[in-house]
């Protein structure tokens, strides 16, 4: 009972850690690459579809992407969440491509981003704390049930304990990494 709900803990926090580094990876830095536009959602015939099952990316130069549709007639949607999107993107379309030039990031705008990444590695904190929380209250349980003894559910405390510091850990890393890589000019 106690190893169930420690796996389904580690699994569920690693999830966690996964889900952080990918919200990472939407916020802009000075290159333009496509996992910045994983996040957007065009409206094709009427369902709401992610930019990146739409069409393919290619990366000319530092600042530009390349966007092609697979379906021409998606080009105007395309274009249009883009524009709609909070990256400060302003594409331009040719009637094939839709081409995308990011502007340099400012001091100021540097700053929104680090704040940005902060609340996303926060909220990444507190979804394993609760994943931590629903493990404590499943080993609690286990001891009070007589299922595990009251040493054994101790033990696990412990480990579960680590396990969260560990997690936890892994995305202060990722947030210093993250913030030195939006404020390098």
């Amino acid at each position: 009972m106690i190893e169930e709900t420690m796996s389904d803990a580690t699994a569920r926090m690693d999830k966690a850690v996964e889900a952080a580094k990918e919200d990472f990876a939407t916020v802009r830095t000075g290159r333009a690459n496509p996992s910045l536009f994983s996040k957007v959602i065009v409206n094709y015939y009427g369902s709401p579809t992610p930019l990146q099952q739409l069409a393919s990316f290619q990366n000319p130069e530092a600042r530009t992407l390349l966007i092609t549709p697979f379906d021409r007639s998606a080009l105007s949607e395309i274009e249009k969440a883009l524009r709609d999107s909070d990256l400060g993107a302003n594409p331009s379309n040719d009637g094939n491509v839709i081409r995308v030039v990011l502007p340099e990031l400012t001091e100021e705008r540097r700053k929104e981003y680090v704040k940005l990444v902060r609340g996303k590695a926060e909220d990444a904190k507190i979804q394993i704390r609760n994943i931590r929380r629903k493990a404590k209250d499943g080993i609690d349980k286990a001891v009070k049930d007589g299922d595990a003894g009251e040493d054994e559910g101790a033990r696990a405390e412990k480990d579960l304990d680590a396990r969260t510091k560990s997690h936890t850990d892994t995305i202060d890393d990722m947030l210093k990494r993250k913030e030195t890589e939006l404020l390098e000019v």
